[in-house]
């Protein structure tokens, strides 16, 4: 599939610049086709190792449900808004993901998606505490990757500090 060029081109953020953005983020929100074929959004914690986008939710749901009708999504991250009153405007920097969603499959890789994941989250716990925590939900977690297909940012033509 091609993906759709930005039409304010002028706004787009560099590939660098999105990559900034994933790193710096640890929230965004991911939709998937949903029941019905309504479009279903879900915000959630994310981690990005440079390569791929990471997820944990529950061994069963919509968002699961979902995945296993149509893997295709997109994940939204929102790094800055701030509304300027005064120019009737909103000053923000912002990316989009498309790509396949996929459940990881092993408890090899779903340990090192989780561990990194954790480590993304709460980098100043002792990795013995997030271990024992993941043990704790080990059963019933479920990992999650976005691979993208395309990435893209944009900003505000308002100048934004930073």
């Amino acid at each position: 599939m091609e993906f759709r060029t930005m039409r304010r081109a002028k706004q787009a953020l560099s590939p660098e610049e999105c990559e900034a953005v994933l790193r710096a983020g640890t929230y965004g929100v991911l939709a998937v086709s949903g029941d019905g074929g309504y479009p279903y959004a879900v915000p959630l914690n994310y981690s990005w190792d440079g390569g791929r986008l990471l997820f944990h939710c529950a061994r069963a749901g919509h968002k699961l449900d979902a995945l296993r009708r149509d893997g295709k999504a997109s994940f939204c991250v929102v790094a800055r808004s701030e509304v300027v009153p005064e120019r009737f405007a909103t000053r923000y920097e912002s990316v989009v993901v498309f790509g396949k969603l996929r459940e990881l499959d092993g408890p090899a890789e779903k340990r090192a998606a989780i561990r990194q994941f954790a480590a993304c989250l709460a980098p100043g716990e002792p990795p013995a505490r997030r271990d024992a925590e993941i043990a704790r939900d080990w059963d019933a977690l479920c990992m999650l990757e976005l691979r993208p297909e395309s990435i893209s940012g944009k900003r505000s033509r308002e100048d934004f500090p930073g």
